[in-house]
């Protein structure tokens, strides 16, 4: 007697990987690979997505200006927004007064979500074929009638409100009295071992935010050996689990070869650069310098689940704000050397010769 075998598709949903869509601030990438956002939209979409969970995410601070903040405090807000868990370590002597400093969500002036009905959005329907890939309770909208976005756009001058600060899992550590990295190792398992990546479904995601690993005010920042010996451990914690780690640290403050063991430790490399107020050269060279703020540059791209090289339209851009509240990337484009208007970048690659004489020193 032959027994009937359940016929089985390729094209068979992942009811595991419905349920971890659903979740608000996670999408899908090639590969298995899930991403997070870095709060930032331009650098998600540079990144080909956002930050990879399971990855650990560098940043190579500026001794002459704190622009790695805003990348820390998008980050953060990011995760807050999305009702994501945080655990945040910093060398200042109260870490949680760093909390009133984050941005706010802004408001898209073409949002009319608030003026919706909820009668009409609980009516919407769909084809009966498709309704088993979709739950009774559509998860596009929170329980506000607010919509989810993956990635929003933060006001740096108005302050992250207190509705996303009350009531969520925030762990603020002081790591300036330390003299040792235990307790901030302990720490960071104890947090990591909430979001476990056992089996295919996530119920949650978490963030890890240090500033200023290495900064004079902690006791262990001559402990270089022990310093890589954490970043090496919590590399390998959150591979292990569905976080992201995002790290800071001032590579003036080490030696150049525990600097090089710290950049190639990170998944994802960044690195800022501050602007001179008056750089005649540069503003010769560079359209728009007037509104540059400083330089991010892209060293490394995590690739998670792939051996396929990243390749980068621009790996230097230049940060900009935008009415002074909006951060955005840029990729750098040339001055015209003819004093005509417009920007030279993603124009054809034909050479040209122009009629004034003059030489170009790059």
């Amino acid at each position: 007697m032959s027994v009937t075998k359940t016929r089985t598709s390729s094209f068979s949903r992942n009811f595991a990987s419905v349920n971890s869509s659903q979740i608000p601030g996670l999408k899908h990438g090639p590969n298995g690979t899930m991403f997070i956002s870095s709060g930032i939209p331009d650098l998600d979409k540079i990144l080909g997505g956002g930050f990879s969970l399971g990855s650990l995410v560098m940043v190579m601070e500026d001794a002459e200006a704190p622009h790695h903040m805003l990348l820390l405090r998008n980050f953060m807000s990011q995760g807050l927004v999305h009702n994501q868990p945080l655990l945040y370590a910093s060398p200042s002597k109260d870490p949680r007064q760093f909390l009133g400093t984050l941005p706010s969500p802004a408001v898209p002036k073409d949002d009319k979500s608030s003026h919706r009905d909820p009668d009409q959005e609980k009516g919407l329907r769909i084809a009966w074929q498709y309704k088993k890939y979709f739950g009774e309770n559509q998860h596009s909208f929170d329980s506000q009638g607010g919509k989810h976005e993956f990635c929003n756009e933060f006001d740096l001058r108005k302050p992250l409100e207190r509705q996303f600060l009350s009531g969520k899992r925030i762990d603020c550590i002081s790591i300036q009295d330390s003299p040792n990295l235990v307790t901030l190792n302990d720490c960071c398992a104890t947090f990591l071992s909430q979001f476990p990546r056992s089996d295919g479904s996530i119920s949650s995601v978490g963030r890890i935010a240090i500033q200023s690993f290495c900064a004079p005010q902690c006791e262990f920042s001559n402990m270089e050996w022990d310093m890589l010996s954490f970043v090496r451990s919590l590399k390998g914690m959150v591979r292990s689990s569905n976080a992201v780690a995002f790290v800071t640290f001032p590579p003036n403050l080490l030696s150049p070869s525990s600097c090089k063991r710290w950049q190639h430790m990170a998944d994802t490399l960044l690195s800022v650069k501050a602007i001179p107020d008056e750089d005649k050269e540069l503003e010769k060279l560079l359209t728009g310098y007037q509104d540059m703020v400083g330089l991010l540059n892209v060293q490394k791209v995590a690739r998670l689940n792939t051996q396929v090289p990243v390749i980068l339209e621009a790996t230097t851009l230049s940060i900009k704000l935008k009415k002074r509240r909006f951060m955005v990337l840029e990729c750098l484009n040339q001055a015209p050397i003819d004093g005509s208007s417009g920007s030279s970048y993603g124009t054809t690659g034909s050479c040209s010769v122009s009629s004034k004489s003059g030489t170009l020193d790059f």
